[in-house]
C-alpha cells in the first residue's frame, strides 16, 4: 500500500523551478535529499498541447516573470525534454532520492510510462480532462492528483474514474493561489475529502510552514511544497516556494510529528 497509518510522505516539488536548465535541476534534486525529502517531482508537459499560442499569462505570472510574453512563450522556456527528465530519473536513483512527474497531457502519459515508475501525480488542471484520467487509470499505478479549483462534485468524478486503476488514489486539498495566504486554507473544504477517501493529502502554496503542520495534525499524509534555490530567481513559481533551510525546517517538523502520533499506548 502506498500509505500508512504513520508514514507522512514528503514531497519536494520543483515543477519549473529549474527554470529549462537540467544544472539547476540536478541542484534542486541534491537540496531535497539533502532536506529529508521522499521525493522530488517535475512536470512533464507539452507546450502546444496545453496552452494556445496567444493565451495571455495569469496576474501572479505576470508579476514574476515577463509580463509581455504569453504562456506559449513562458512554457517553452521552462520546458525539459523527455531526454533531460530521464536524465534527472538517473540522477535521483544514484542520489537515493524517488523520482516523481506530474503529467499534463497524454502526449506526456505516453513518455510517462517509459519511466516504469510505481506513482503518478495529476495537477489541478487536469482534474476534468476525462481523457487522461481515463488513460491513467488504466495505468494500474498509484495515483496522487491535486484538487485546487474543483468543487466537491469534481473531485468525487476524477476519483471515480481513478479508482479504476485499482491501486490507491490520494486526493491532495489544494489552493490555487500563489501564493496562497493563510486565510485562504479551508478546514472545512479539506475535511471534505474524507469523504472520498480517508487518507489524502496537502499540496501547499503558502509561504510558511504553519499550513503544512496544520493539515497533517488534521489528518494529511501527503505533503507537496514547491522547493527553490532562491525566491528572487525568475520565474512563475520561485516566490511561492520553500528556500533550502526553509524546506529542511519543514521535513524536520514532520518527522517530529511521526514520533508524537506513533505510539498510541499508554505507560
Amino acid at each position: 500500500m502506498f500509505l500508512d497509518n504513520t508514514k507522512i510522505h514528503i514531497i519536494a516539488e520543483v515543477g519549473v523551478n529549474h527554470n529549462g536548465k537540467i544544472s539547476l535541476a540536478k541542484k534542486l534534486i541534491l537540496e531535497a535529499k539533502k532536506a529529508g525529502a521522499d521525493y522530488v517531482k517535475f512536470q512533464i508537459f507539452q507546450p502546444s498541447e496545453i496552452t494556445t499560442r496567444f493565451n495571455k499569462k495569469t496576474k501572479y505570472q505576470k508579476k514574476f516573470g515577463n509580463k509581455n510574453e504569453t504562456q506559449y512563450s513562458m512554457l517553452k522556456k521552462y520546458y525539459l525534454s523527455f531526454k533531460s527528465i530521464k536524465k534527472l530519473k538517473i540522477f535521483c536513483n544514484n542520489n537515493k532520492i524517488k523520482f516523481l512527474a506530474s503529467v499534463f497531457d497524454t502526449t506526456s502519459l505516453k513518455l510517462y510510462k517509459n519511466l516504469k515508475l510505481n506513482l503518478i501525480k495529476i495537477p489541478s488542471g487536469e482534474i476534468t480532462n476525462k481523457p487522461l484520467l481515463e488513460k491513467i487509470s488504466k495505468l494500474k499505478k498509484n495515483i496522487i492528483f491535486s484538487t485546487g479549483m474543483s468543487n466537491f462534485q469534481e473531485i468525487k468524478n476524477a476519483y471515480k474514474i481513478l479508482k479504476k486503476s485499482g491501486k490507491s488514489v490520494i486526493p491532495l486539498y489544494c489552493v490555487s493561489s500563489y501564493p496562497t495566504n493563510l486565510d485562504e486554507f479551508n478546514l472545512k473544504k479539506m475535511h471534505e475529502l474524507k469523504k472520498i477517501n480517508k487518507k489524502f493529502g496537502f499540496s501547499d502554496h503558502t509561504m510558511g510552514n504553519e499550513a503544512a503542520l496544520f493539515a497533517i495534525a488534521n489528518g494529511a499524509r501527503v505533503i507537496e511544497k514547491h522547493l527553490t534555490l532562491n525566491r528572487k530567481l525568475a520565474g512563475p513559481d520561485h516566490y511561492a516556494s520553500a528556500e533550502p533551510q526553509n524546506f529542511k525546517n519543514l521535513v524536520k517538523n514532520i518527522r517530529n510529528f511521526e514520533i508524537l502520533i506513533k505510539n498510541k499506548k499508554k505507560k
